[in-house]
């Protein structure tokens, strides 16, 4: 599967969470549900994925963590807020570029309808 492929089974598994338990619950319920929904798809998930930060060749284990990578192509950064800023799309970037992938979905499960909740970012090499 492509990058595309694996974007559309990730929205179709966040618009099934969503409509089956609603917003108001913490990252971290709407991550493990989308990684168990994802598995059950048959697709590779990796949960909390440490992400160096390289300064002039040297890795610096700063803490940095990826909240899901699909496939080894596609990263998903999970949110449960009021309103993503435009930090949140920063960082999503900075972590498609610290790994060298392609796409990544930033995810707002805090909303009455996901729709406007999913943003994805291009990274463009």
């Amino acid at each position: 599967m492509d990058e595309n492929d694996i974007s559309y089974s990730i929205i179709g598994a966040a618009m099934e969470i969503h409509k089956t338990i609603g917003p108001g619950l913490l990252e971290s319920a709407y991550e493990s549900a989308l990684a168990y929904e994802l598995s059950e798809l048959g697709l590779n998930v990796k949960h909390q994925v440490a992400m160096p930060f390289i300064y002039k060749g040297v890795v610096q284990e700063i803490g940095y963590r990826i909240d899901l990578m699909i496939d080894n192509k596609v990263i998903v950064e999970v949110k449960s807020i009021e309103k993503l800023a435009p930090v949140h799309f920063a960082q999503t970037l900075t972590y498609l570029r610290l790994s060298q992938l392609k796409l990544a979905l930033l995810i707002n499960f805090n909303g009455k309808t996901l729709k406007e909740g999913i943003h994805r970012i291009v990274n463009g090499l």
